[in-house]
């Protein structure tokens, strides 16, 4: 299987792999974030679908995301295509309000220009 990172393990910028710092590894990963938020605001998806959907993602790259998200217990298998577990759905409820304050940053940021 593939090598996600795990609470407790050393991961990228922890050496004792604090369960939030692993989380921000996995979801620093090129386009993780981005398939999760993908399946939690459109839905399951096959895999030409998500593909579609995620614009520029090689299909490379989205085969190795969906692996970890299926081993991080974020995104399953249905007879639908791909969808977000339970806890992926979890994790996307504190990530939106993230979402919404980066808007306001961006805003600010543009306003300093």
């Amino acid at each position: 299987m593939t090598k996600i990172p795990l609470p407790g393990s050393p991961v990228r910028g922890s050496k004792s792999g604090a369960p939030v710092m692993a989380l921000l590894d996995l979801l620093g990963r090129r386009w993780a974030m981005g398939v999760l938020w993908t399946l939690c605001e459109g839905g399951p998806a096959t895999f030409r679908v998500l593909q579609e959907r995620c614009e520029s993602i090689s299909p490379a790259v989205l085969n190795s995301r969906l692996k970890e998200l299926r081993e991080a217990k974020l995104v399953e298998r249905t007879a639908e295509g791909y969808a977000a577990t339970k806890l992926g759905h979890e994790l996307f409820g504190h990530l939106e309000p993230l979402g919404a304050w980066a808007k306001v940053w961006g805003k600010a940021l543009d306003s300093n220009i």
